[in-house]
């Protein structure tokens, strides 16, 4: 069921700049996004980008050191929303990185607002061609690194941000 929720454009415009990874300069890798948080406008009619909640390639291993953990520890407790995350990890054969879009769903959340995050789903996946990874949670007991690695890949994983599964 849709829910005439639109997405704006700036939100689209973060999704292409992480899919799409042009040659830089390191500047310009630093100031990528690694992660970014959506959620719905305060009259709950378009997904935006919430204030404050990204974390930025550069600060990684500088201000954060755990950048899965740090992503976690931004969603609300009380609340669902929309994410990319620009998951890093290892196979037995090389080290990759794609894009993951996660619905935030915890249990405590109000009813409505599931409701509405759930119905809205579709039209930012309309907006993020090309995602190969999206992943439901429902608590933080499902954002650990086995269960993404297992969506990622399964046992083909041997390490996730840097860290042996």
């Amino acid at each position: 069921m849709a829910s005439g929720v639109q997405v704006a454009d700036e939100v689209c415009r973060i999704f292409y700049d992480m899919k799409v990874r042009k040659c830089s300069t390191p500047e310009e890798i630093k100031k990528r996004k690694k992660a970014v948080i959506f959620c719905l406008s305060a009259d709950k009619k378009c997904i935006v980008v919430e204030e404050g909640k990204e974390i930025l390639v550069g600060d990684v291993g500088d201000t954060i050191t755990d950048p899965f953990k740090h992503f976690v520890g931004m969603l609300p407790e009380k609340d669902c929303r929309y994410a990319l995350y620009d998951a890093s990890f290892e196979t037995k054969e090389s080290r990759k990185e794609e894009l993951m879009f996660f619905l935030w769903a915890p249990e405590h959340a109000p009813l409505k607002s599931k409701m509405i995050y759930a119905s809205s789903k579709d039209a930012i996946k309309k907006k993020f061609q090309g995602i190969k990874h999206e992943y439901q949670a429902n608590g933080p007991e499902d954002l650990n690194r086995t269960s993404i690695a297992e969506k990622l890949g399964g046992s083909l994983i041997v390490a996730f941000e840097g860290s042996p599964i």
